[in-house]
Formats: structure tokens, C-alpha cells, sequence
């Protein structure tokens, strides 16, 4: 059964950094874009970031340009998102998901999640 399962996430004061990671199991992805999501409390679920299928192209939200960057192990099977700069409007539950396009935005266009990790920004 393909598998994405995240880690890295925790608290931080804000300013501060967190990498995330989710790594494939049951089927690689190095064919599959991969992306970010994010939950915040009590709001939709929103996209972040996304990697396409060789690593060399990258599309990201707004809000994450110039703070956050994704990239992928490919012989790892693992996409990476690095967060800097952390604000606490950031806090939510990071998803990380699998799709056709790194252009894909909406969480329809992605066939596979993961369970998420929790990131937690205080001021």
C-alpha cells in the first residue's frame, strides 16, 4: 500500500526554522510531483509548495516565497520542506502529497497524502 509519511514538525518560537520530511513507502514517487500542504486551526487546507517529478522546478504560495524552500531525494523516495523565518500564522498541520503536475494546486488534483505533522509557531 503506497504510503507518504511526514516528520520534523514541532514547536518554535517564531523566527525560528523547521525541516520537514516525507518519505514514500509501498511505491516510489520519483515519477509523481510532490507538494506541501497546510492546515492551519480551523481553516481549509491550503497548498505551500510543490517539486516537480526531476527536482529542478518548484512552485510555491505566496505566503512561503522567500521563507520556505522544497526539494527531493529522488533515490530516497523523499521530499523535503525547509522553513525559515517561522511566523506564527504559520502554525498548522503540514501534509505532504503526491500528483501529475508541480503546477497542481488544489488538493483535488493530488491521489496521495499523507497523515500530516504538526508545526507550532509561538511568538
Amino acid at each position: 500500500q503506497a504510503q507518504l509519511v511526514e516528520s520534523g514538525g514541532g514547536s518554535v518560537q517564531a523566527g525560528g526554522s523547521l525541516r520537514l520530511s516525507c518519505v514514500a513507502s509501498g511505491r516510489t514517487f520519483s515519477n509523481d510531483a510532490l507538494a506541501w500542504f497546510r492546515q492551519p486551526p480551523g481553516k481549509e487546507r491550503e497548498f505551500v509548495a510543490s517539486v516537480s517529478w526531476t527536482g529542478i522546478n518548484t512552485y510555491y504560495a505566496d505566503s512561503a516565497k522567500g521563507r520556505f524552500s522544497i526539494s527531493r531525494n529522488t533515490a530516497k523516495d523523499t521530499v523535503y520542506l525547509q522553513m525559515n523565518s517561522l511566523k506564527p500564522e504559520d502554525t498548522a498541520v503540514y501534509y505532504c502529497a503526491a500528483g501529475r503536475s508541480h503546477y497542481y494546486t488544489e488538493i483535488y488534483e493530488y491521489r496521495h497524502w499523507g497523515q500530516g505533522t504538526q508545526v507550532t509557531v509561538s511568538s
